[in-house]
C-alpha cells in the first residue's frame, strides 16, 4: 500500500534510508574485518581490536564532539553500558577469528540476533526456525568429525560475541532519542576503555608503530566508524525484526569478503551450516515482523517520523 500523506512518505523514506544504512554497514564491516585479520601476525587479535576501536573513537569524537552535548546521568549510564557491550563484543569476536574462519565466526555469532528475533514472536512455526538454527550450529560446533577443524575456544568466543550482539541490538534501540553521532562517539570511548588494556598487554608499543597506524586508520574507519554510525542511525528507524532480517546477510557477505581478501575457503558442510543459520534468521525475523511490524512501523505518540 502506497503512502498517502506527507507523514507516511517521510516515514517510508526514513525506513528506506535505514535499510540502505544497514546494508552499507554490513559490507563495510566485512571488508574492514578481513583487512584487520591480516594484522594478527603483527599485533595479535587483542592488539587489532584495541587499535581499531581506539582509532575509531578518536575519529568519531573529532567529527561529532560528544562533549558539546548535554547528557543526563541516565543517558551517560546507557551510553556507557552500550560502549562496554560494544567493546566486549569486538574483543571476543576478534579472539574467535584467530582460529575460526570469518564467515563461520559470524554465523555462530549470529545466534545472538537470532535469539532477539525469536524472542519477539510466540508462534508454533518458530520451532522450525529454532530447529534449523540448531542444525546449522550443530554442523559448526566441534562436536563431531565434520567440524574437528574448528577450535573449541574460538567457538566459545564466537558464542560470547553473539550474546553481546543481542544486547547490542536491544541497548542500541534505546539510544534513539539521543544525537546518533554523539552517542556512538561516546560509546566508542567506553568500548576503547574495555579493549585497550588487552591490546597493550599483547602488542605493547607496536600499537603506535607509524608503519601500522595508517593501515589501522583504514581498518578502524571500515570496520568500526562507518558500520556503527550507520547502525545507530538505522536501529531507531526500522523494526527490530527487520533489522534482524537485514543482518542475516552478514555471514554470507563475511564469507565472500574473507574468500576475496584472505583466501579463506569453506567446506561444503560449513557453507550448508551458514545457509541453515541464515535461513533460520530470515524466517524467524520475518515471522516476528508479520506479528509486530504494523505496531513497530508507526511512530510512538509524540515522536515524529525521522
Amino acid at each position: 500500500m502506497f503512502p498517502t500523506t506527507a507523514a507516511d512518505r517521510r516515514w517510508d523514506l526514513a525506513r528506506l534510508g535505514a535499510v540502505a544504512a544497514v546494508v552499507g554497514s554490513i559490507v563495510s564491516l566485512c571488508v574492514g574485518t578481513s583487512l584487520a585479520k591480516s594484522l594478527f601476525a603483527t599485533v595479535g587479535a587483542q592488539g587489532v581490536t584495541a587499535m581499531r576501536i581506539t582509532i575509531a573513537a578518536i575519529l568519531l569524537c573529532a567529527v561529532w564532539r560528544p562533549w558539546r552535548g548535554r547528557w543526563t546521568a541516565a543517558e551517560l549510564r546507557a551510553v556507557a553500558l552500550f560502549g562496554v557491550i560494544l567493546g566486549s563484543m569486538n574483543l571476543m569476536f576478534y579472539m574467535a577469528l584467530r582460529t575460526v574462519p570469518l564467515g563461520v565466526t559470524v554465523a555462530i555469532e549470529f545466534s545472538g540476533p537470532l535469539a532477539v528475533a525469536l524472542a519477539s514472536s510466540r508462534r508454533f512455526v518458530d520451532l522450525v526456525w529454532i530447529a534449523l538454527a540448531v542444525i546449522g550450529l550443530g554442523l559448526l560446533l566441534p562436536l563431531g568429525h565434520a567440524a574437528v577443524a574448528l577450535d573449541p575456544a574460538g567457538v566459545c568466543f564466537a558464542l560470547g560475541a553473539g550474546f553481546c550482539w543481542a544486547l547490542y541490538i536491544v541497548l542500541g534501540s534505546r539510544l534513539g532519542h539521543m544525537h546518533g553521532g554523539r552517542a556512538i562517539a561516546l560509546s566508542m570511548l567506553f568500548a576503547a576503555l574495555v579493549a585497550l588494556p588487552f591490546g597493550v598487554m599483547e602488542a605493547g608499543w607496536k600499537l603506535v608503530d607509524p608503519t601500522l597506524l595508517g593501515f589501522g586508520v583504514v581498518v578502524a574507519i571500515l570496520s568500526s566508524a562507518i558500520p556503527y554510525s550507520l547502525e545507530i542511525y538505522a536501529l531507531p528507524r526500522i523494526p527490530r525484526q527487520s533489522f534482524g532480517v537485514l543482518l542475516s546477510l552478514e555471514p554470507a557477505v563475511g564469507s565472500l569478503a574473507a574468500l576475496a581478501i584472505l583466501d579463506e575457503r569453506l567446506s561444503l558442510v560449513e557453507w550448508a551450516a551458514i545457509g541453515a543459520i541464515v535461513t533460520a534468521s530470515v524466517g524467524a525475523a520475518l515471522g516476528a515482523a508479520r506479528v509486530g511490524d504494523a505496531k513497530a512501523a508507526a511512530p510512538a505518540p509524540g515522536v515524529p517520523p525521522a
